[in-house]
């Protein structure tokens, strides 16, 4: 086991001495000495005592304002602290323990006392630390934990993903495009990093309900009829249907995203007509977002846009389809946008 190391701090050269070498008497110690307080201070700044002993008259800097100096570190609000002291008074004492003084010694100081002291604080110390390592332990294996779930989590949310583009004539270019642009608008908005990962992992889920609906009808190359849109439509709670039990945090704002994908700022969208702000704030960027993929990719039913016709499709509909917030921060930063095209495009899968 290393040795404790205990803290001394006396202006006296003859006092420090004492104490140093009573302190090696209580066994297995490192006493490190300092007559000057500010030098003792500076050292604990790069350093942790497991026991402070400090004098009370000093000089420039009295125990209680070391004692004030020394808590304030926040390495070292935990360490023990016994104040040595000729004096009696009791105003000094609750000072000090206000301070955060922990326990007192008189001069002149008994070598038994001291002894004893010195290892009853050096035994709480030691408490301390195993309890701190234990908490440590815990900390790691809850995050390890933690981690394994949400990579599992993680592969649940792309699995449900391709599930949809095996049935549906898009691509896991598309997935990953989706995720990307929808990130992108969100770190443009201004969300916070947690938000930014958030929907970077729903997005993907938008399209499941699509799992639902007839091949006849999700294949079709020719324009839909009237009932054969009302059934696509139903793609939106399908989707809902299928994630919304999930006690899942990122699956339950899936479920959202999904039954509101298709909503627009005017009002009409489907499946619940909102409009404006009462489309929720991943719906309204995730719809920018597939929008704007589905317009420039190929699909059996149609050839893919231009990257600037599909850009004027985008801000001409702002305020109508989309959020006009939510379209500024799609095309802001355009370079990334087009980045994001090239790195996920379809013909690397």
């Amino acid at each position: 086991m290393s040795k404790m190391r205990v803290l001394i701090v006396d202006d006296d050269l003859i006092n420090l001495r004492v104490l140093e070498s009573m302190t090696a008497r209580a066994g297995n110690t490192e006493a490190i000495c300092f007559s000057a307080p500010d030098e003792a201070l500076r050292w604990c700044d790069n350093a942790k005592p497991d026991l402070v002993l400090v004098d009370y008259m000093m000089p420039v800097m009295n125990g209680i304002d070391f004692i004030k100096a020394f808590r304030e570190r926040p390495h070292c609000a935990e360490v023990p602290l016994i104040m040595v002291t000729g004096e009696n008074e009791r105003v000094i004492r609750y000072d000090a323990l206000n301070m955060g003084a922990n326990d007192f010694l008189n001069k002149p100081v008994d070598s038994t006392e001291f002894i004893a002291r010195l290892r009853n604080m050096l035994k709480l110390r030691e408490h301390q630390r195993e309890l701190s390592q234990r908490a440590e332990w815990l900390q790691r294996e809850v995050r390890k934990a933690t981690e394994e779930i949400l990579l599992r989590e993680m592969e649940t949310i792309y699995c449900l993903s391709r599930a949809t583009e095996i049935r549906d004539p898009e691509t896991g270019g598309h997935i990953l495009r989706i995720s990307n642009y929808s990130q992108h608008i969100a770190r443009n908005l201004g969300l916070s990093e947690e938000e930014q990962e958030l929907i970077l992992k729903i997005s993907p889920m938008h399209d499941i309900g699509k799992v639902g609906i007839a091949d006849s009808i999700l294949l079709k190359p020719g324009s839909l009829t009237p009932e054969e849109f009302n059934i696509i439509t139903t793609h939106t709670t399908i989707g809902y249907n299928i994630l919304k039990e999930s006690r899942s945090k990122v699956l339950q704002e899936a479920s959202m995203v999904a039954l509101y994908h298709h909503e627009r700022f005017d009002g009409s969208g489907y499946p619940l007509k909102l409009k404006g702000l009462e489309i929720p704030l991943y719906s309204r960027i995730v719809a920018v977002a597939d929008v704007f993929d589905a317009l420039t990719s190929v699909r059996p039913y149609k050839k893919a846009w231009p990257v600037e016709e599909a850009l004027k499709y985008i801000t001409d509909s702002a305020g109508t389809h989309f959020d006009t917030d939510c379209v500024k921060a799609f095309t802001t930063d355009w370079e990334r946008v087009l980045a994001i095209k090239e790195a996920y495009k379809d013909d690397v899968f």
